[in-house]
This record gives structure tokens, sequence and C-alpha cells, in this order.
């Protein structure tokens, strides 16, 4: 299998890093934009879009600035990550997120990214 190519992305969001931690940390906040609905079992997720289901270890978490996941169809040393970063000079909050695509898919990805940012910009009210 080929490995993937690991990107980062960064998007600055207008709200409280705590609000936006649990957009992107809880089930109820990754089922407001992320998926049709989203479970949670302990650091078990899964996933469910228009009748199929993704299943994801939560692997890491930092209150309010880090959570991480490993799809079960992953590789050990991939992930997708959601850092969050507060930068003092502007008071701005800043989404990072680091995923892997195959490089034949990448601009796809990050384009699916660009979207799914967006409908939680929206949800957000950023």
């Amino acid at each position: 299998m080929a490995k993937k190519e690991k990107f980062v992305m960064e998007f600055p969001i207008r709200c409280s890093a705590k609000i936006l931690f649990e957009f992107v940390s809880t089930a109820n906040g990754l089922g407001e934009w992320f998926a049709d609905k989203v479970d949670q079992s302990d650091k078990e997720f899964v996933f469910k879009w228009q009748g199929s289901a993704e299943y994801a270890e939560m692997i890491e978490y930092e209150e309010n600035k880090c959570v991480r996941f490993r799809w079960d169809t992953m590789e050990k040393e991939e992930y997708l990550e959601f850092k969050i970063e507060k930068i003092d000079v502007t008071n701005t909050t800043v989404l990072l997120l680091t995923d892997f695509a195959d490089s034949k898919d990448l601009k796809d990805q990050q384009l699916l990214w660009e979207s799914q940012i967006a409908e939680l910009k929206h949800r957000i009210g950023s």
C-alpha cells in the first residue's frame, strides 16, 4: 500500500477555543457539521453518512487545544487532527487541521476540507 501524504491546513475561526473544541471533539459537535450522525462510546466514534459508517478512535485529547482521531482504515502513523491555537497579537483563534491523502487525491481532499470547515464556520456563526 502506497504511503499517504501528510498535509496541514490552517483556518481562522471567529469564536473561543472552548466553543470550537466542542465542535471538533464531541459526538454532538461533530454531528453538527462533519457527519450526518456521530455516536460515541468512550474513545470510540462512529461517523455516519447516508447509510455508511466509518469507525475512528480518539487517540489524543488535550482539552480546548487538540484532538486526534485514527480511522480504523488508517495506517498506524496516520491520523486526523484538529489543533486549536490562539494568536495573542491578533486575538485570533486558528484551527489547524492535519490529515493524510494519496498524492493523486490531495487537491480533492483539501477542497473537501475547505467545504467542511465552511460548514463548521456557518454552524458556529463565524
